[in-house]
């Protein structure tokens, strides 16, 4: 049976790197006794996958990581086992059931959403101003930034990745792409803007939460955007 976990990483557990993360749930599957299947071989593993590395520094409610068991309780059940195996700064939300045809997290992932907030000392000297700004620079048809490739460095207009903005005094909020095809880091955004502005955004200037991660069941000219724990459902 294939089964999404989503949850929830915040607090210090935020500083911890995705090879960490890793193998701190393959000790969390044994802990909660999950049924966990493993591969075959001469070493064995469990079957497990991740929709999404988090960047370090980065708080989230919207983690994914996918797992296969031989037999498993009810949602309520497995959420409480694996919660009481889980340190403070990590929270299993949501263990679903998927249909066994059901794609793994990692390939379905295209957008992302994403709170950002300055840190104290690090606002804009005009939070109105730099509001109104940021929504005019938007209306842009290209943005364009260089970004980092194997290959070097090349332009990019990343105002396609950028699907929905919403922003006031105190927070931006933004869905942007996040998959393998079109990938946009949230800072990246802010830091084109500003440096649009002949400013310069300091190393580390924002707080970062990444709140849901979604598949799209659309096309590129008009997205439907899905949770991905929505392909699964409640085991009851």
């Amino acid at each position: 049976m294939k089964i999404r976990i989503k949850f929830a990483k915040e607090g210090t557990m935020k500083f911890i790197g995705h090879l960490d993360v890793m193998r701190y749930f393959q000790k969390v599957m044994r802990r909660a006794d999950v049924d966990i299947r493993y591969s075959e071989g001469f070493s064995p593993h469990q079957i497990m996958s991740f929709a999404s590395p988090l960047g370090v520094g980065m708080e989230s409610r919207g983690e994914y990581v996918d797992i296969e068991v031989l037999s498993t309780d009810s949602s309520e059940e497995m959420l409480r086992r694996i919660n009481g195996a889980m340190t403070e700064g990590v929270e299993a939300l949501s263990y679903r059931l998927l249909p066994d045809t059901a794609a793994n997290a990692m390939s379905l992932v295209a957008a992302a959403d994403y709170t950002l907030r300055f840190r104290e000392g690090y606002e804009p000297e005009d939070p109105a101003s730099f509001v109104r700004g940021l929504k005019d620079f938007l209306k842009q048809e290209q943005i364009l930034v260089m970004k980092k490739t194997k290959k070097g460095e090349k332009e990019v207009n990343i105002r396609p990745m950028i699907y929905e903005m919403e922003a006031d005094e105190e927070k931006i909020f933004l869905k942007i792409a996040a998959g393998s095809a079109a990938n946009l880091k949230p800072d990246v955004l802010i830091r084109a803007y500003m440096e649009s502005q002949g400013e310069t955004m300091a190393d580390f200037a924002l707080m970062i939460t990444r709140n849901e991660l979604y598949a799209d069941s659309g096309s590129e000219n008009s997205h439907q955007f899905l949770p991905l724990e929505a392909f699964g459902e409640n085991i009851e």
